[in-house]
C-alpha cells in the first residue's frame, strides 16, 4: 500500500464491486445468461428463485449495464435477457471464484 492511499481506497473498489454482484442470485443469473440468452421463465425455472426476486435482480443487474432485455413486438409479448459486452467482462472474475469454490470444497471435505 502507497503512503498516499488508505485503507479506504483500496477497499472502496472491492465494496463496489461487492455492491453490483452481491446477493445469491446475481452471480448465478450471469453465468446462465454467459452461455446464451434466456427468457424470464427460462431463468426463473433454471435457477429456482421467485419472480419477484428475478425481476429485482434483472433490473439491478440492467441499470449496471451488464444484462440487456431485449422485447420483442410479438403475441404475447416476449422478453428476452442477454449479457452485454461490459457483463461479459465478468466470466473470467466469476471463472476464478468458483474455481476458488471447487478447491475450498474440497478442502473442507477432506477434514469430514
Amino acid at each position: 500500500m502507497s503512503a498516499t492511499k488508505t485503507c479506504t481506497d483500496y477497499l472502496r473498489p472491492l465494496r463496489d464491486a461487492m455492491d453490483v454482484l452481491g446477493g445469491k442470485w446475481k452471480i448465478p443469473v450471469i453465468m446462465l445468461l454467459s452461455v446464451r440468452e434466456r427468457r424470464f421463465k427460462e431463468i426463473q425455472r433454471e435457477l429456482g428463485v421467485a419472480a419477484k426476486v428475478l425481476s429485482k435482480e434483472l433490473k439491478e443487474l440492467e441499470s449496471h449495464e451488464l444484462v440487456k432485455r431485449t422485447v420483442f413486438d410479438t403475441v404475447p409479448l416476449a422478453v428476452e435477457y442477454s449479457l452485454t459486452d461490459y457483463g461479459r467482462t465478468l466470466e473470467k472474475v466469476i471463472g476464478e471464484i468458483r474455481d476458488w469454490g471447487v478447491h475450498h470444497r474440497e478442502r473442507i471435505l477432506e477434514r469430514v
